[in-house]
């Protein structure tokens, strides 16, 4: 036996551990449901770790708009996820705030420590940038997920349509090109970016005029 697999919670194949995955548009309560799980699940004395990339606080935490927040694991590209999870000791579950931003590589990882090790995975991130296209780490979740499921708190449009699209706008206008990957709404940032229905999307009406 290896010593990751020493160190893991279930001996492998014991089990199988679930990968689910919650996604929907910005604002529609994806932190705060992974705030809410964590809370819920050591309650019940499971052991887990919370993990996230790219908060838009800046550092390595989970926060939401809503004002609830908790420290967490920043996941970089080159952390490999298994290893962190098993040599953190007995480990039941794994909470993924902003799973969108994750390696392809490290998706698998997840993957890895619900079939392998029997742990349970709670990933939650945008399923589409800016461009209206899906985010690599997104598009293998879905392919890969035992379970997914579209957050039902109602983002709308500034029309009063359901917000299914996340905009970038710079300087007050919707941008289409880019970096796939710019971290708006911290403060003077110039970058910020809003929910539009598909329609206003296409246009690029952002409700300003």
């Amino acid at each position: 036996m290896t010593e990751l697999s020493a160190l893991s919670s279930v001996p492998a194949g014991s089990r199988d551990g679930v990968l689910r995955f919650y996604f929907g548009p910005m604002d529609c309560g994806k932190s705060t449901l992974a705030l809410q799980m964590n809370y819920n699940h050591g309650r019940q004395g499971r052991r887990g770790l919370v993990l996230t990339k790219h908060d838009r606080s800046g550092g390595p935490r989970v926060t939401s708009r809503i004002g609830l927040g908790s420290e967490a694991i920043e996941v970089e590209d080159r952390l490999d996820l298994v290893t962190l999870v098993l040599t953190r000791g007995p480990i039941d579950y794994v909470i993924c705030d902003e799973a969108c931003f994750y390696t392809v590589e490290q998706i698998e990882q997840l993957a890895d420590l619900a079939d392998e090790h029997g742990i349970d995975v709670y990933a939650f991130g945008l399923a589409s940038d800016f461009r209206s296209q899906m985010f690599p780490a997104a598009q293998r979740l879905f392919e890969l997920a035992d379970e997914i499921s579209r957050l039902q708190v109602e983002v709308l449009c500034w029309c009063g349509r359901p917000g299914r699209l996340n905009a970038r706008v710079v300087e007050g206008k919707l941008v289409r090109t880019g970096e796939q990957i710019v971290i708006g709404d911290t403060g003077d940032d110039p970058v910020r970016y809003q929910v539009l229905c598909r329609r206003h999307y296409r246009t690029g009406d952002l409700g300003t005029g």
